[in-house]
């Protein structure tokens, strides 16, 4: 079973190579210890193999925001970024934060087909948020979530 745990600076290297990895545009070195430095929730989860994703989420007033959620692409469809959003959740219900925030990109239709499997309603686009390595721009579709009182049984 794999474990979640908070992200520590000596998982920064595996994070960092694997948002290489999966992400067009990465987020770099400096912008995963910002949020380290900021007290974002920072979370990796990790199995015998290593590293098999990660996300990273933005407390705010009455709400989260999620900002990076990534699985090793050879992890994907077992379950790891639905373990990862659970947690997230929880945190949210804690937090006493009553929605729960995203961009993706308009493209990315797996991570739209998760969040809108998990109950996300799009609710906006941001046009041209996203750079492409190759140039241009994407837009994202923003999301957000209702973050019900009690887990769902």
């Amino acid at each position: 079973m794999p474990t979640l745990r908070p992200l520590v600076a000596a998982d920064l290297d595996a994070v960092v190579a694997l948002e290489a990895d999966c992400h067009d545009t990465p987020w770099s070195r400096r912008q995963f210890e910002d949020s380290l430095a900021a007290g974002h929730l920072a979370w990796v989860l990790v199995g015998e193999a290593g590293l098999l994703g990660y996300l990273v989420a933005m407390p705010g007033v009455d709400e989260m925001h999620l900002l990076d959620l990534t699985v090793a692409p050879a992890c994907r469809g077992r379950g790891h970024a639905r373990q990862l959003l659970g947690a997230l959740a929880e945190a949210c219900r804690a937090a006493k934060a009553a929605l729960l925030w995203l961009e993706v990109r308009d493209g990315n239709a797996d991570a739209r087909r998760l969040y809108a499997a998990w109950g996300f309603e799009p609710v906006g686009r941001r046009k041209g948020y996203y750079a492409r390595a190759q140039g241009g721009r994407e837009d994202a579709v923003v999301m957000r979530w209702p973050v019900p009182a009690e887990a769902a049984a």
